[in-house]
């Protein structure tokens, strides 16, 4: 019995069709996973939405205390918290270290760093754990508001005098190993792309909705 094999030219049509499939599949389920990642962000800046609106109904008022808001994510979180320093409208100088496998803290106890402990030193290089993280000029405006506060230049913290004042949080993370950034906004006022680079588009995000300012899935 005569038995005949491959030959190379139907290999290589295999190999070449092999090629392209994994070429379209494998950047596909990157981005996936990465957008499955992306969940953490959002739940966890819902989270502190929902603390600083409790905060409001008892005391008229807004903190960047994350032991006063409650917020204590579980350990493994990918994105670096931000509630702000409001003395300067600025990222927090401060906060919570998940740098090792005993938390440290620094005065004001205003952030929650990525758990680099965890994931490694990628996640507190460059922009992840500074005071440089910014989403670009003119990225998000505040939509008129009922109080009368002014719209802020700057993305964190509290603005306004209580109890007419507002809140702004920012969760920023590496989902994807490159160069860039994943940057979302929450606030407890309206807030709406205006210019952002890379970003979710979407024409207005109600308060406590965690806004997406720049895509790391789509930016880079």
């Amino acid at each position: 019995m005569k038995t005949r094999g491959f030959s190379l030219i139907e290999l290589m049509i295999v190999v070449a069709v092999i090629g392209i499939l994994a070429a379209i599949a494998v950047p596909n389920f990157l981005r996936f996973q990465a957008r499955s990642k992306q969940a953490e962000a959002k739940a966890n800046l819902r989270g502190i939405f929902v603390g600083e609106r409790a905060i409001f109904s008892e005391k008229g008022k807004y903190t960047t205390d994350i032991g006063d808001v409650g917020f204590a994510p579980a350990r493994g979180n990918r994105y670096y918290y931000d509630l702000g320093d409001t003395a300067s409208n600025a990222p927090c100088p401060g906060g919570e270290s998940r740098a090792s496998n005993t938390l440290t803290y620094t005065t004001p106890l205003c952030a929650i760093t990525a758990d680099s402990f965890r994931y490694g030193a990628f996640y507190v290089a460059g922009t992840l754990n500074s005071t440089s993280p910014t989403p670009g000029a003119g990225a998000v405006t505040w939509a008129s508001t009922a109080n009368g506060v002014t719209a802020p230049a700057a993305f964190w913290g509290v603005f306004g005098t209580c109890p007419r004042c507002s809140f702004n949080a920012t969760a920023i993370g590496q989902i994807d190993n490159d160069t860039g950034v994943d940057f979302f906004a929450v606030s407890s006022e309206f807030m709406q792309m205006t210019a952002g680079a890379c970003a979710e588009e979407v024409a207005q995000n109600h308060p406590g909705t965690a806004m997406n300012v720049r895509n790391d899935v789509n930016c880079d």
